[in-house]
């Protein structure tokens, strides 16, 4: 009697489950995604490839990854330690979804809580870590939405620290998600993260499966997360770097999780086959001076900034052109760091991106008293 009673509880057990998951595709499938998608360049997020790329759409879960950024940045500066321990909250303990059942008061390492985050999603890892970096997880999501605005995600909101609630209101965009992914690429201590398919936490008692299963057969995968809420669909954010080269990929708005994934790592490849990274050389012709008109000197040196890649198709860079554009003379006063002109860089007449020439010295403008200081010098010295 006591086996058939627990045959029948495991089989209830096994029959919730397989009714969730069929109302979870059910739900993925019938709902009307706008589909999102972008591939960018890793270092210069140069975009070579979108669908509804700015499209401002639910991004759910994908709001951790903002939540990642902003402690890494704590830990870079100093502020925060793998090895703290925080202690978690009755707010954190009352998180729902996933999470590794934190109690009140426990305290766990930065460390484990990075892993819970990103490797397990967990919701009450990530508001143990935004209490600790802000006041409450509120304030956090108002530091989240002005660090998206200071990387130029103009349309990106956040509402708190894990996307599992609201999902419908952390709004973001595939080029803005593929922006924050560039920042996070930053990090190399995050990448045995990113990159762990399975681990463990809390002494081993609580087992960590990571959603992102590119991280396990994708060559050079760099990160960053896989997700999905009901009105956010399936995403996926990849980023993979090959002899020192890498791309991301984003895919908001899925219908399947399988196709997500593979469509991500299908636009990573495209990257890797079909383009290559490009860095021009310094024009030879570029002056090392330039005159100067009414000054107290009749030239000043220039010099140019730093010439940036750019990312072409295979087999164009030799298509690649560059002129000088600058005019004959400045007008005195001359100021140092003043802009004297321009190298443009096209290809096919196109132009792909400019670098400024600069003027690395003063020249200080004439006037009469100067002249005569001049000439009177002149005099002595016959």
């Amino acid at each position: 009697m006591r086996n058939l009673f627990f045959k029948r509880i495991i089989c209830i057990i096994l029959a919730i489950i397989t009714v969730k998951s069929v109302w979870t595709v059910s739900a993925a499938e019938e709902k009307d995604y706008k589909l999102c998608k972008v591939l960018i360049e890793a270092s210069g997020g140069v975009v070579i490839s979108e669908q509804n790329a700015e499209e401002p759409v639910p991004v759910g879960t994908m709001a951790k990854l903002m939540t990642v950024l902003l402690a890494a940045e704590e830990i870079e500066a100093g502020r925060l330690l793998l090895s703290d321990k925080l202690k978690t909250s009755s707010y954190a303990n009352s998180m729902q979804g996933a999470q590794i059942w934190l109690m009140p008061g426990e305290e766990i390492s930065v460390d484990e809580l990075l892993k819970a985050v990103i490797i397990g999603n967990a919701n009450d890892a990530s508001v143990v870590l935004a209490e600790e970096i802000s006041e409450n997880e509120e304030s956090f999501a108002a530091l989240m939405t002005k660090r998206a605005r200071e990387l130029g995600m103009e349309n990106t909101v956040f509402t708190n620290c894990s996307g599992y609630y609201d999902d419908d209101k952390q709004i973001s965009s595939a080029r803005d998600m593929a922006k924050l992914c560039a920042e996070l690429y930053k990090y190399d201590f995050l990448r045995g993260y990113f990159t762990c398919w399975r681990d463990f936490v809390r002494g081993g008692e609580t087992e960590l499966v990571n959603s992102n299963e590119a991280v396990k057969n994708y060559d050079g995968i760099v990160g960053f997360k896989a997700g999905f809420t009901e009105n956010s669909g399936y995403c996926a954010a990849l980023g993979a770097e090959r002899d020192g080269i890498a791309y991301i990929s984003v895919i908001l708005g899925c219908g399947d999780k399988d196709i997500s994934i593979s469509d991500a790592k299908a636009l990573l490849s495209v990257g890797f086959s079909q383009y290559t990274v490009f860095r021009p050389e310094r024009p030879k012709n570029v002056p090392a001076e330039i005159a100067v008109r009414g000054g107290m000197s009749k030239t000043v040196p220039v010099d140019c900034g730093s010439i940036r890649s750019v990312v072409l198709p295979n087999g164009a860079a030799s298509s690649v052109t560059s002129r000088i554009v600058m005019p004959d003379y400045l007008y005195a006063p001359v100021r140092k760091g003043q802009k004297a002109g321009e190298i443009q860089f096209l290809r096919n007449d196109k132009m792909l991106f400019s670098v400024d020439i600069f003027v690395s010295d003063h020249v200080e403008e004439m006037n009469a008293q100067k002249a005569l200081c001049i000439i009177l010098k002149k005099l002595l010295t016959f």
